[in-house]
This record gives structure tokens, C-alpha cells and sequence, in this order.
């Protein structure tokens, strides 16, 4: 219930600041999906959930809910804790549990914000994740939103959505340190050419 009205009422304010989407169809509309997107500010996750129609199960820092007020707000805002910089059981099982249940799974593979990072590497994760459970990932690339509010017009916000990352290729191999390494870096390749030509 939260989470739907903090969506729609951020939709208006993002329309108002100048948010363009581009490929935002190409999110299947039933099933699990995975989405991977770039990170340069904490309006990353914002965006990406006001831009796409479906409700997004978001990957959080765990320090965020060490505060434990806004650990139960984020908890309703459908975010879920992972321990960054280690294997974190009790999140994969999380997210294995969210894409078994048919939703949208958010990840920014690159673990952390990156203000400027062209050549960025993914974290092996989101690759586990994709072959375990067997999903698809949409690689998306956040835009503009390095910038402070009001962003402005000239230069507007922008949410370019990828083509979808099919894994059964790298599912007929023995999931690996080497496959997990080639399907990590298709992610990151895909997200980074969504950055190029942007306006």
C-alpha cells in the first residue's frame, strides 16, 4: 500500500522535473526479471521504480537499517537488507524467494555508487542469482541523476531500458567463477552502452 502511493505521487514530481524513459516495454510484464542498473546517487532506485510499471524488490545496503525507523519504512517500500563485500545467505535466499514468487528483483551489480565509472565491473552476484533461479535481466542505465534537485530541463533525467538478458546460454554450463564472470560482464557491458549518446 505504501509503496504504491510513494510511487504515484513520485511519478508526478519526477514528470514535473523532466524524467524521460526510453524502452520501458521491454520489461515483461508477468513473470521474474531481474533488474540491473548502473548507481551514481541515491535517486537511482527512485527512478527506476517510478519509471517501471511493476512493483520492484530492491537490494539495500544493510547500514540503511541499522537505523531502525527507516529499516521499517524501506521494509514497506519493498526493500530488503544484503551485507555488501561477502556471500550474504540470508539475501540471496531472499531473492531467490522473490523471483520464485513471479516479482521484480533490483540490483545495481556494481555494489556501490560510482559518480564517474565508464569501464565499471559488476560483482559476481547478480550473475548467481540470474543462473540459480534461472531469470532474465534487464540492464537499465539511470541518467542526469548525479545532479541535484531541481535537475533541470536542459539536461533532463533519463531512464534508458536495455534489451532482456536471456541466461539459458550460460545455464548449459557448470555454474562456475568463469561463466559467473562472462554473464557478469554482458551485464556491465550492456548497462554502459545504454550510457552512450544520451542526449
Amino acid at each position: 500500500m505504501l509503496y504504491s502511493v510513494a510511487v504515484a505521487v513520485l511519478r508526478v514530481l519526477f514528470f514535473l522535473l523532466g524524467l524521460k524513459t526510453e524502452g520501458i516495454h521491454k520489461l515483461p510484464e508477468k513473470g521474474p526479471v531481474i533488474v540491473a542498473a548502473n548507481h551514481v546517487s541515491n535517486w537511482d532506485p527512485i527512478i527506476v521504480a517510478v519509471a517501471l510499471k511493476r512493483p520492484i524488490y530492491f537490494m539495500a545496503k544493510e547500514e540503511l537499517f541499522k537505523n531502525k525507523l527507516l529499516g521499517i519504512l524501506l521494509a514497506k517500500l519493498h526493500a530488503f537488507p544484503v551485507r555488501r563485500g561477502s556471500a550474504d545467505i540470508k539475501a540471496i535466499r531472499k531473492a531467490m524467494e522473490i523471483l520464485a514468487d513471479g516479482q521484480v528483483l533490483g540490483i545495481f551489480p556494481e555494489g556501490s555508487r560510482k559518480k564517474v565509472a565508464p569501464d565499471s565491473t559488476v560483482q559476481a552476484g547478480v550473475a548467481m542469482i540470474a543462473l540459480k533461479s534461472r531469470t532474465p535481466v534487464l540492464p537499465i542505465a539511470c541518467l542526469g541523476t548525479e545532479r541535484s534537485i531541481p535537475f533541470g530541463w536542459t539536461n533532463p533525467l533519463l531512464l534508458r531500458v536495455g534489451e532482456l538478458i536471456k541466461v539459458e546460454k550460460y545455464a548449459e554450463e557448470k555454474v562456475k567463477a568463469s561463466v559467473l564472470e562472462k554473464l557478469s560482464n554482458e551485464i556491465m557491458e550492456r548497462i554502459n552502452k545504454l550510457k552512450i549518446n544520451v542526449f
